[in-house]
This record gives structure tokens, sequence and C-alpha cells, in this order.
């Protein structure tokens, strides 16, 4: 056989072995992005949304001060300690490790947050980090800043609880009986919890610390997904739109330090310099100093030509 026909057929062979490992992969993705959720409203989450906001503004007209105190306390379990060091930079990322014990408590705090359990949080923001502002990207402001806002928990199928679907994209959590079982009851802890501040404090408990705390918390993750990729600053020449945003990051307990994070995703720490201050990160340092958090991982770069992580 001839050089250039074994050659040719060498390569139509390594074509054909890679068009069938792309279609492999886009099949395996969940349906997630505008295109493929569409503009059908998801009405149980929309009414539910609904409820909790107007839940917010009547918590403004039964104020008490240990109210306002049970709603910090929660607000930082849930979004703090939950949401950013929990969901975000141990269980999606790896940026840490801690005892089980340790990743089932702040886990738990996360559930707080009503954003859904692990399995569907963490893979969703695995796909958002795999397309971020690309076709797929559940919440990119290309579809809009409403899109990128609320517009994408909107529509849709719920997703919540779809262990198996998430599974694709956190099959380490989905080995776990703990963290599938929480995927499935996420809500269960919010019960628990607004039984508990109604029977001991009324309805000034129940409102600011559910409704106005959890609400508040919404939307202080949401803008990570709108704000930190309309508006700031670039450190790094990422491929997406992603950027540092000062603001967002005092709301949010240092998660909006956006660029710094798609630059080096696994780093566990997000405030790059000392001016960018990184309350989440100060709570895996003290995890550290009392022996519950080890293979911290902190990005390293030169500062004088900053680039992403991988780009020599």
């Amino acid at each position: 056989m001839p050089v250039e026909l074994l050659e040719e057929k060498q390569e139509s062979a390594i074509e054909t072995e890679r068009v069938t490992i792309s279609t492999r992969i886009a099949r395996s993705m969940p349906m997630l992005g505008r295109a493929a959720q569409g503009d059908q409203l998801n009405w149980v989450t929309i009414l539910a949304l609904v409820a909790l906001h107007i839940g917010a503004v009547a918590a403004l007209f039964c104020f008490s001060w240990s109210a306002l105190a049970i709603a910090v306390v929660l607000y930082v379990l849930s979004i703090n300690v939950g949401i950013g060091m929990c969901y975000h930079r141990l269980l999606t990322h790896r940026g840490y490790t801690v005892p089980k014990w340790v990743e089932y408590a702040m886990t738990i705090c996360a559930t707080l947050s009503l954003e859904g359990g692990p399995m569907f949080w963490v893979g969703t923001h695995r796909v958002h980090h795999q397309l971020s502002d690309q076709e797929g990207d559940p919440h990119t402001p290309n579809e809009g800043g409403w899109w990128a806002h609320v517009g994408w928990i909107l529509c849709g199928m719920s997703m919540s609880t779809q262990t198996e679907m998430m599974a694709r994209y956190a099959p380490d959590l989905a080995r776990d009986k703990f963290h599938v079982w929480l995927s499935k009851y996420h809500w269960v802890t919010n019960a628990v919890v607004g039984i508990a501040l109604f029977v001991f404090g009324g309805w000034s408990w129940l409102l600011w610390g559910v409704a106005l705390r959890v609400v508040l918390g919404l939307h202080a993750t949401w803008l990570v997904n709108s704000a930190t990729h309309l508006w700031g600053s670039r450190r790094f020449e990422t491929r997406d739109m992603s950027r540092n945003s000062w603001w967002v990051a005092l709301l949010t307990g240092g998660e909006g330090w956006h660029n710094n994070h798609h630059a080096h995703p696994v780093s566990a720490r997000h405030g790059l310099t000392w001016y960018e201050i990184d309350p989440n990160f100060y709570g895996i340092w003290l995890l550290s100093k009392l022996g519950l958090a080890k293979d911290i991982k902190v990005a390293q770069f030169d500062p004088n030509d900053p680039k992403p992580a991988g780009v020599a």
C-alpha cells in the first residue's frame, strides 16, 4: 500500500475518533444554557421565590435586635461557610481538604442558603467553568444580565434534585451516600430551622432568619454570576469575561475576585493581593490553624506578568 494512502487512512481514522469522542462528550453534558432550557417558566421555583421576597419585605416591619443577630449568624453560616468555603472552594474545586465530618457539617450549612443540594451546585458550577461564557454555560451574561442573575433559575426543568444528571459532573459526590441524600432533601434543613425559629421567636425570627436572610444570600451569590462577568477589572487575560469586583467580594466574603478565580480555579484563595479582602479564605486559614484544613492550594503568579494557570 502506498505511503500516501496509508497516511490518509490514518488521518481519517484519527479524525473519526476525534468526532466520536466529541459526540460522546456533548451527549454526556447536562442540558444547560438558555438554548437548552428555552423560555419555559418553572412556576414552582417562581412561586417559591416570590413568597420569599414577600417575606423579606414583611421582615422589615418585624424588626428586633435578636432577629437581626440570628439573620447575620445564619447568613455567615450559609453564604460564607456553606457556599464560599464548602460548595465552591472545597467540593467544586477541591482547593483544600478537611475531615469528612467537617465536610458534612459545612455542606449542611450550605443547604441553608436554599441554593440546592451539593450535587446540583457543584455540577452546575463545573459546567460553568468548562463552558464559561460559551454556549452551554448555565448563566452567562451573553444571554442578558437578567438571565445571568436569576433568569436561568426561573426557566426550564428544576435540576436541584436530579442526582443522576448532575452525577456526570459531580461523580466524586455521587459516590458519597450522604451527599446524594442531601442533594435530594436539601430543603429539609431550612424547614427544620424555620420551625425552630418560629417556635422560639415568632414571626420576627422566622422572617429575618429565613426569608430576608435567604433572599439577600441568593442575590449576593447571583451577583457573582452576573455582575462579575459584566463589570470590574481584569488582572488575567482569561478566555471568558470574568472580572474582579470589590463590592461583590464584600457581599460574598471574597467570591467577587472572580477573574482571579477563573484564572486559578483550584486556588483556595481568591484575593491574591493584600488589599483584596477574602474572608472565606481567612476561614479556611483558621481551619488550618485548628488542624482541620490541609493541602491548601494558593495561586502563585508573577505580578509583573500575570497569566492564568497552565499558561507558560
